[in-house]
């Protein structure tokens, strides 16, 4: 059997993540990248043999099954498209593209020339998040009233922290809730099952202008420059929202990329009428289950104590931890697994799922700015 064809566009952090996680598969191959800048440079620091500055020629090119798009969010759109009409799959990394319209327009393609097309919601794989979602389905929670947490990061709490995601032409409407809220909110609905009816959205923009340095940046780096340029932002650095659910539940989450000492904390706390559930991404192995007349429980990632259907994306034994190069991998694996075979089991974010989660960024951004509920409109 021949090994799947994949390239890679774009080559910041998760691009690279991209690559790793693809490598560690085993049956799919790197086959070429595209990167603006040092391509052939890059190309041969990962050892990939082809490489590109130009995806249409790339894509012209190249027999590819699948493309991975790690790109800003404006370019998402345009390249998805263009694979598409080659008749290449896709995965996209998040938001799905810079506009609702755009996120239409990508899935109604995808839907008609019957391709696979995923977007990567990677907290869906962790056993633990997985795990939650099992017992959910099964009531052992009983009925979901509430659904809380947070996402907070610090990479952007000093005013020369910059990155292209501060800009709305390039990042879209909102900046922290579409980079990391849409993280929280897939991983809100994909474990409860249920789907967020309504959003209340307060925003806060803490630095209207910041300090771009002069020259290349890249998110978490360590380099500091030495010269700046005072640019505008337009963007939200917090976000505090309010949900209400279609089964009658509500919810809250605070969004931050300016909270000093987390460096990527993702919680969710899942409220029921039996027994509740909360999963940290600082201990993604565990998942604490809270109960009123009885000791709360720690259950620890281990095949032989989760649902038989959480066992498929655990790849070590009890006691060798997993974490976020592992998420990449399974989540992946799943959507190759699509292409192969059409029939195999769905838990990816496909490109319908990518356009709820515009729907509902959408839909807070509108809240924000008319400071009031705003419904999320329906698929």
């Amino acid at each position: 059997m021949r090994k799947v064809r994949s390239a890679v566009i774009g080559l910041g952090f998760i691009g690279i993540a991209h690559i790793e996680a693809i490598r560690r598969l085993g049956y799919v191959d790197v086959v070429a990248l595209c990167t603006t800048s040092r391509s052939r440079e890059k190309a041969e620091k990962l050892f990939v043999d082809s490489y590109y500055s130009d995806y249409k020629e790339m894509l012209n090119r190249e027999e590819l099954d699948f493309v991975h798009i790690c790109t800003p969010n404006a370019s998402h759109y345009p390249i998805a498209s263009y694979a598409l009409e080659k008749g290449v799959n896709v995965i996209l990394e998040k938001p799905m593209t810079l506009t609702v319209e755009e996120g239409e327009k990508l899935a109604g393609t995808a839907e008609e020339r019957g391709l696979v097309a995923a977007v990567n919601f990677h907290n869906r794989f962790y056993p633990a998040t997985h795990h939650l979602r099992e017992k959910i389905r099964k009531d052992d929670l009983g009925r979901i009233i509430s659904v809380s947490g947070c996402y907070v990061q610090d990479w952007l709490l000093y005013r020369t922290d910059y990155s292209w995601r501060l800009l709305s032409d390039i990042s879209g409407a909102t900046r922290a809730v579409a980079d990391i809220g849409s993280h929280w909110v897939d991983l809100a609905e994909y474990t409860t099952g249920l789907k967020v009816s309504e959003v209340m959205a307060d925003f806060q923009t803490v630095y209207e202008k910041r300090k771009k340095p002069l020259g290349e940046s890249q998110s978490f780096s360590r380099k500091k420059s030495e010269t700046y340029e005072e640019i505008s932002i337009n963007t939200e650095d917090i976000a505090s929202i309010l949900f209400r659910f279609d089964n009658g539940a509500t919810g809250c989450c605070f969004i931050s990329q300016m909270f000093a000492g987390k460096k990527n904390r993702i919680q969710l706390m899942v409220g029921g009428t039996e027994s509740s559930a909360e999963w940290n991404m600082e201990n993604q192995e565990e998942l604490i289950l809270g109960f009123r007349d009885r000791g709360n429980e720690v259950l620890t990632k281990d095949a032989r104590l989760m649902a038989g259907e959480t066992e498929a994306l655990i790849g070590y034994p009890a006691g060798h931890p997993e974490g976020f190069p592992d998420a990449f991998k399974q989540c992946f694996n799943q959507v190759y697994q699509r292409f192969l075979d059409p029939d195999s089991p769905v838990c990816y974010a496909d490109f319908t799922d990518g356009l709820r989660g515009m729907r509902i960024c959408e839909a807070i951004h509108n809240s924000a700015v008319e400071h009031r509920f705003v419904k999320v409109e329906d698929l």
